[in-house]
């Protein structure tokens, strides 16, 4: 079965070059533009993992990992974010909201595909 992979980000090329990586790689794909519509997507849907941006309007990718880790189906979702940050303190509190990895922009598509094979087991 195919895993199924939320990409969240304000960033129409980052959201075009992350589902064509994906889904090149044999994953569903289904984009979100913010926090906000990330976690209306969520209450919607199930995933095995979600990609998400830092720094968004509407809701940040802090924010909506915390909102995402109140929500009992999706607690113990693997979430990767993919962003432009690289300070330490930002990637601590990323992992206490529930972060399971982190990977910075600008990335390569092919390092994005080693990660969530790596975070899937797969």
């Amino acid at each position: 079965m195919t895993a199924s992979i939320l990409t969240v980000d304000d960033s129409a090329s980052i959201r075009l070059t992350t589902r064509v990586a994906l889904s090149n790689a044999g994953y569903q794909v289904t984009e979100a533009v913010d926090g906000l519509d990330g976690i209306s997507k969520l209450k919607g849907g199930r995933y095995d993992l979600i990609v998400t941006d830092l720094n968004m309007p509407g809701m940040d990718g802090l924010t909506m990992i915390r909102e995402l880790r109140k929500l009992p189906a999706h607690m113990g979702v693997p979430v990767i974010f993919l962003t432009t940050e690289s300070d330490a303190g930002i990637k601590q509190e990323a992992k206490a909201a529930g972060a399971t990895g982190w990977l910075t922009k600008p990335f390569d598509p092919e390092s994005l595909v080693k990660i969530v094979r790596k975070v899937l087991g797969k």
